[in-house]
């Protein structure tokens, strides 16, 4: 009797420790099986993560050629635009664009031309008469501007002043309605066809932003004047932009006019400057066009 009992404990006992270490032995495999999960878990995040944003570079680089092609920028420049949104150690471009998308002033980069108009109603409602601290009028209307452009300006007319040169403004904000007196006057003195290229009409002028500055003398002699010099060297430094270059009437719809400066900010002047050859016009139809898509 005590044999058998004896018999029956040492085989209990061979079971429970056959039993325990073969739970063990699966308790361990479990938790290596885990611990490569855990592991594996990570890699397979930063792949999805990396796939997502190959995905997003991709449809980016598709989006920056669909509209460049929709703007009609020249291959040169957008060559140089598509390396460098191809080049994913350097995205200067997409960088300086979704700053200047971020300004929620979009007058700045709005585009005013002979297909793109503004209301009839728009008047901008922080409008301020002209301070002539440092530069003067060149004519006895009263004349306005946007607070920043003003700003901009007197900053500028004080620098230029500094060094030796006095800016004289010509003509600044311009209503709706004074744009239909100033289109028919053109008219009638030079025939439809040719105010169409010295001349806006109602809606279509930049002027109507309260954004635009005409220096000067209002014809081309400005460009090779002392101040007019100046102002092509230095513009840029305080957000202005020259509207009309020579030699790009079939780009902007109008002929070469060296006085007539719009203020964009810094940020938009940079961005036109770097990528775009200097021409407002090509940046202002890639922005629009790229707000549109």
């Amino acid at each position: 009797m005590v044999k058998n009992s004896l018999i029956h404990f040492f085989y209990a006992g061979f079971f429970f420790v056959l039993v325990c270490n073969c739970a063990g032995k699966e308790a361990q495999a479990v938790s290596e099986e885990q611990q490569r999960k855990d592991t594996e878990r990570p890699n397979i995040e930063q792949a999805q993560k990396n796939n997502r944003q190959d995905q997003n570079t991709a449809s980016t680089r598709e989006k920056v050629s669909r509209v460049l092609t929709a703007a009609e920028i020249p291959s040169e420049l957008r060559k140089k635009i598509e390396e460098n949104v191809s080049n994913s150690d350097s995205n200067a471009f997409l960088f300086q664009l979704d700053r200047i998308l971020k300004n929620t002033d979009k007058y700045l980069r709005i585009l005013v031309d002979k297909q793109h108009a503004l209301p009839p109603d728009y008047e901008p409602d922080d409008l301020v008469d002209l301070q002539y601290k440092s530069y003067r009028a060149g004519i006895t209307d009263p004349m306005m501007l946007r607070k920043k452009a003003e700003t901009a300006l007197e900053e500028m007319a004080a620098a230029a002043k500094a060094s030796g040169v006095t800016l004289v403004v010509s003509s600044a904000y311009r209503s709706y309605e004074y744009q239909i007196g100033s289109f028919e006057r053109w008219t009638a003195r030079l025939g439809p066809k040719e105010a169409e290229r010295v001349s806006a009409r109602a809606g279509h002028s930049q002027h109507q932003l309260g954004l635009v500055v005409d220096f000067g003398s209002l014809n081309n002699n400005f460009a090779d004047s002392t101040m007019g010099k100046w102002v092509t060297a230095n513009a840029a430094r305080y957000g202005f932009s020259l509207s009309y270059p020579r030699g790009y009437e079939d780009i902007t719809g109008y002929a070469w006019e060296s006085w007539h400066y719009r203020y964009v900010g810094e940020d938009l002047v940079g961005f036109i400057n770097s990528w775009f050859g200097g021409i407002q016009q090509y940046t202002l139809r890639f922005i629009h066009e790229w707000e549109k898509d």
